[in-house]
């Protein structure tokens, strides 16, 4: 059951990994086209700037679980390196456990602000005036998604044998074990 959770969410966030580079990719041909039609052809464009920045920043929130799935968030891993496993993988689970809460309060605040945004038929201030509801949606999405992952990181986390927590750091492309790092640091 557990396993089949992990699975899942990953499975999840991929998905959302592949809207959030569609959005990208879309931005991309909308700001291609939002160049022809204002340099080219002259003409103004009204819709192209809001949506270029509104998919820009949805496959931030969309692509964050991801992210966080594949460990490609930076991270100062200097202490970490210096640790035993049984305090290493305490600290990978009070780091994953405030990432969670923060991730917890921004879902929170970020669907009061959808809701606010759909019950009161907020528009964009532009010419095109989209309904906010729209753009403001990638928020509580990717928040949610992110807590679930961070969920399953904690479990991943707790599952694994102490020996994992002990294994080689990779830095700058090459394996370093907490002895190595300390030699290098005298």
């Amino acid at each position: 059951m557990i396993s089949a959770y992990v699975s899942a969410v990953g499975a999840l966030s991929r998905l959302l990994a592949v809207v959030a580079t569609l959005l990208l990719i879309a931005a991309m041909l909308v700001v291609c086209e939002m160049i022809l039609v204002r340099y080219v052809f002259r003409a103004a464009t009204i819709w192209q700037t809001d949506f270029v920045i509104f998919a820009a920043t949805a496959s931030i929130f969309l692509g964050a679980p991801y992210v966080l799935l594949k460990n490609g968030h930076v991270g100062v891993d200097v202490v970490e390196l210096l640790l035993t496993p049984r305090p290493r993988r305490a600290l990978r689970v009070v780091g994953a456990l405030c990432g969670l809460a923060f991730c917890a309060a921004m879902l929170a605040a970020s669907s009061i602000n959808l809701e606010e945004a759909w019950s009161a038929g907020w528009k964009h201030s532009s010419v095109w005036a989209p309904r906010l509801w729209i753009p403001l949606s990638a928020l509580p999405v990717g928040f949610a998604m992110l807590c679930l992952q961070y969920v399953a990181q904690i479990i991943v986390i707790l599952r694994q044998p102490l020996e994992e927590h002990a294994a080689e750091h990779m830095v700058a492309g090459h394996a370093v074990t907490a002895h190595a790092f300390e030699e290098t640091a005298r």
